[in-house]
């Protein structure tokens, strides 16, 4: 498809708001008198008139005709011709009309019942995974985004505030932007992508003429194959992902994942959750199981308490139920992220930071029934911090400073030196600021860092050793199969190679969604099977 990029006039022929770049196609003179039209591919053509839907010839004769009273013409081409929608005048119903070029055939159904608003605009996107979805323009502002399903039921994606008044819209789908003229005549671009938040921004017509923003490459695209229950707070709330593996039964093992505005809640691998520990708000979350602290060995969860300034300790139990066991005050202005580290010599380490780059690392100890910590370095980065991930066999400390990138710090030099901070991937090329969640998969050909690149919805997969060699990125998007939605502006994240069972063979990987989607609702977590990650990025 042509970018769209020229802003026309709406004219008496139809409420055409935008016309494809570069020279458009000419109508033939037979079609001068429909309403709306649109060009088809093999030069045909769908003709909209008062009362009909018409399929005219590269030769402008016409070839199938569809009785109708209809308006908002809009087409994405398919394998055999294409597909169309209309909206019919007298119900509402959004109609979509199969065009064969082959047999030179319409028909038609019904794709989407009336809304309970009234309809001012109908335009289609065909969005990164090819499916065809549409937009429904309300009078009053209300507006909705459906996916259709040929064959199967249509699913609403998301409701929408768009402005009130709107008479026409159409879709840029390779910038996936919703072009959309107001009642004051105004147009303003919006994201099309249902992930993510709702933008606008103000169009001029000498913009759509000479419009040369950047494409964003086109990324390999997994789905999820679980969410978990949704969490109990609205907004920005779910954070942060941690995994415990069952010791008898990885088939068994627990998510552990942060609402920052209620507590720490705990699902098992379908998704639904098993716990919920309303220990105020935490942020980050990390496990570490058989840490030998003294003469006790213990699985632990650790997580950031953005209350009380203090690092809270859970003890989880063989059959993976978590109670809170201890709390770690740290002085911290702002604690924020929080990460842990298994030396070989034994005993467990914690990494804390603070929003204005200070890093605290402290050595946990264990002695009469109570947990000892004690500080041990302290260290700053530029800017700020969040996510952390130690790798325990490489003794590698990866740090996610937002702004500018991850770095790495070698975990075998004497704490009573200077940190030597590497930058192992800056920002720039497939990692968009901002960098959050970091993750390490550690597989049988070599470990891979795994980082959410939040500012473009993807994640990008490394070598998790020097020089840090990028493997690629991908994006999570729609499982319609299962009804599972997209993800985006991913905050923490976390990986494990361990196979948990028939689902996740080869292991999986856990991410924060931050716009739920098919339909809306409070923000949960995503599981993607290892394995069609390793697919799409060509690992080994």
């Amino acid at each position: 498809m042509k970018f769209i990029q020229t802003l026309l006039m709406l004219t008496c022929a139809g409420a055409t708001l935008l016309a494809q770049a570069g020279t458009a196609p000419q109508v033939p003179e037979a079609l001068k008198g429909a309403a709306e039209t649109k060009a088809l591919p093999q030069g045909a053509w769908l003709a909209l008139h008062k009362q009909s839907l018409r399929l005219v010839d590269a030769s402008g004769t016409e070839r199938a005709r569809i009785t109708l009273r209809a308006k908002h013409l809009d087409v994405r081409p398919t394998a055999n011709g294409a597909l169309a929608v209309v909206l019919d005048a007298d119900t509402q119903r959004t109609l979509a009309v199969t065009v064969d070029l082959q047999a030179m055939r319409l028909q038609s159904s019904v794709a989407l019942e009336s809304p309970a608003f009234t309809v001012e605009a109908v335009c289609m996107y065909r969005d990164a995974q090819g499916y065809d979805e549409v937009f429904l323009v309300g009078a009053e502002g209300l507006s909705e985004q459906w996916v259709l399903r040929g064959a199967q039921e249509p699913r609403l994606i998301r409701r929408l505030a768009l402005p009130p008044g709107s008479k026409a819209c159409e879709v840029d789908d390779a910038r996936q932007r919703l072009l959309l003229r107001d009642e004051a005549g105004s147009v303003w671009a919006y994201r099309a992508e249902a992930e993510g938040k709702l933008t606008r921004q103000a169009v001029s017509t000498k913009k759509l003429r000479n419009d040369t923003q950047a494409i964003e490459p086109v990324l390999p695209i997994v789905q999820a194959q679980v969410q978990t229950d949704s969490v109990a707070r609205f907004g920005d709330a779910a954070d942060d992902p941690a995994i415990w593996i069952h010791p008898m039964d990885a088939s068994r093992s627990r998510v552990l994942g942060t609402n920052k505005k209620q507590g720490l809640l705990v699902y098992d691998l379908a998704g639904k959750q098993q716990q919920l520990l309303e220990v105020g708000r935490i942020n980050n979350v990390d496990v570490r199981q058989r840490v030998r602290l003294g003469a006790v060995e213990m699985d632990l969860a650790v997580a950031t308490q953005r209350d009380d300034l203090s690092v809270v300790v859970f003890a989880i139990d063989p059959d993976g139920q978590v109670r809170e066991h201890s709390r770690i005050p740290t002085g911290l202005k702002d604690i924020y992220g929080i990460c842990l580290y298994q030396p070989r010599t034994g005993g467990l380490e914690v990494f804390v930071n603070d929003k204005n780059g200070i890093f605290q690392r402290y050595a946990l100890g264990h002695a009469d029934g109570k947990l000892s910590s004690a500080l041990v370095q302290t260290f700053k980065v530029a800017t700020q911090p969040e996510a952390c991930v130690a790798d325990d066999v490489a003794q590698r400390l990866f740090i996610g400073e937002e702004k500018r990138g991850v770095w790495a710090m070698d975990l075998a030099e004497p704490v009573q030196n200077a940190p030597k901070l590497v930058m192992a991937l800056p920002v720039g090329g497939l990692l968009h600021a901002d960098t959050e969640g970091l993750g390490l998969y550690r597989g049988p050909q070599g470990s891979y860092l795994v980082v959410s690149s939040q500012g473009n919805n993807s994640y990008v997969v490394a070598d998790a050793a020097p020089p840090y060699r990028v493997r690629g990125a991908f994006r999570i998007g729609m499982n319609l199969a299962l009804g599972i939605d997209g993800t985006s502006e991913t905050d923490g994240l976390e990986v494990t190679s361990t196979a948990l069972g028939a689902a996740f063979p080869k292991g999986v990987l856990v991410v924060q969604d931050g716009y739920k989607r098919l339909p809306d609702g409070a923000q949960n977590f995503k599981l993607v099977a290892w394995e069609d990650i390793a697919a799409a990025l060509k690992l080994p």
